[in-house]
């Protein structure tokens, strides 16, 4: 049997007030997604990449598409998906992160589909039901949007809240957290993220002050890439460091098993190439007694629902899969965020259905 698809695009927009705003990213307008369609003449399989995260991989969203186009010339439409993926997941050196997501995400669902299961069951997980605790993010925002963006998630159960941090002064993010805690005491909890921002001197003063607000743990404290010093600051730190641009690949996965917990990973499908790759790492982890979380890059719901899947496959101790909350115009659905949880309904594969009357069609295959 073989396989025809098509590679299309849609750019997405929050329409609850939300606006993406981090100390790497600066102001975000909207998200750029690109999706790959598998049709095995019964079932169709989805995958989706957010292409406009340059910060994070230097990619450029046109090198995206076109590194997309290049691979999908080089598919043999003929082989079995299953074979397709094994060949993905074992040597795809010549793939870009991003488009062996796309690739592999696609066969998973495709897989799934065609086993009539869930795609977490397919994994391995027992339950049929995919649901998973996440927490919200407070991006940069004048106080007032930004307290009555806390106060919105908490009042839909929402309880695990992360901060971006070291967008303006330590002094104001102080004041931020003081005000939470003012708030809501200890009915939420508190994380913050400051995107790598920090020096080491800096860092070492800032996670003492930071202690006192009871956080769950600070996110990339310093920039990727200086691991004796993210080490050293872990030794010393009274508040959790876990790390998620110095997490890029195997041979991170393999330090940080080695650190046995000293520091914490934060997982993305994008960054370790599709949920093959990421459901390996989360086990590896998990056996090295790792705390982990299983996240992504504010997508939309198909990458949202893949690492949801993966969540409910690994079981992390966290999960950030706020990613799709509120978005107007995803042309994928459903994604439910309810009482402090992302589900998608009892389904198979995904569990999510693509409208492609909502995308920008840019080549069939």
């Amino acid at each position: 049997m073989i396989l025809t698809g098509s590679l299309r695009r849609a750019n997405l927009h929050y329409g609850n007030g939300v606006q993406l705003h981090t100390a790497s990213s600066g102001s975000v307008g909207e998200l750029q997604s690109l999706y790959l369609c598998l049709d095995d003449g019964q079932h169709q399989g989805v995958g989706e990449v957010r292409i406009n995260i340059a910060y994070l991989n230097g990619y450029t969203p046109d090198q995206v598409i076109a590194q997309a186009l290049q691979a999908i010339d080089g598919l043999n439409l003929e082989e079995d998906p299953a074979q397709m993926l094994a060949r993905i997941s074992t040597g795809a050196a010549n793939l870009s992160m991003p488009v062996r997501t796309l690739i592999d995400c696609a066969l998973h669902d495709l897989l799934a589909r065609r086993a009539a299961l869930p795609l977490a069951q397919w994994l391995g997980a027992a339950a049929a039901d995919i649901r998973y605790a996440s927490n919200q993010t407070l991006f940069w925002s004048p106080m007032d949007v930004f307290l009555a963006q806390a106060q919105a998630y908490v009042d839909r159960g929402f309880r695990d809240l992360k901060v971006r941090i070291a967008v303006s002064t330590f002094e104001e993010d102080l004041l931020r957290l003081r005000a939470l805690r003012e708030c809501f005491g200890t009915r939420i909890k508190i994380a913050v993220d400051a995107n790598g921002q920090w020096t080491r001197e800096a860092a070492a003063k800032n996670l003492e002050a930071l202690s006192a607000f009871d956080l769950t743990y600070v996110e990339q404290p310093i920039a990727a890439g200086d691991w004796q010093a993210i080490e050293e600051l872990a030794r010393h730190s009274l508040v959790p460091l876990m790390i998620d641009e110095g997490l890029a690949g195997r041979a991170d996965v393999d330090r940080l098993c080695a650190l046995g917990g000293k520091l914490w990973a934060h997982l993305k499908l994008v960054k370790v190439g599709g949920i093959a790759p990421c459901l390996a790492a989360a086990r590896q982890l998990a056996s090295a007694g790792v705390p982990c979380m299983i996240g992504q890059m504010n997508e939309g719901a198909a990458a949202t629902a893949a690492a949801l899947h993966v969540a409910c496959a690994s079981n992390p101790r966290f999960a950030e899969l706020y990613g799709a909350d509120g978005l107007s115009d995803d042309p994928i659905g459903p994604l439910l965020y309810a009482n402090g949880t992302v589900q998608v309904p009892a389904g198979h594969g995904l569990g999510i259905t693509l409208d492609p009357g909502k995308t920008q069609l840019i080549r069939s295959f």
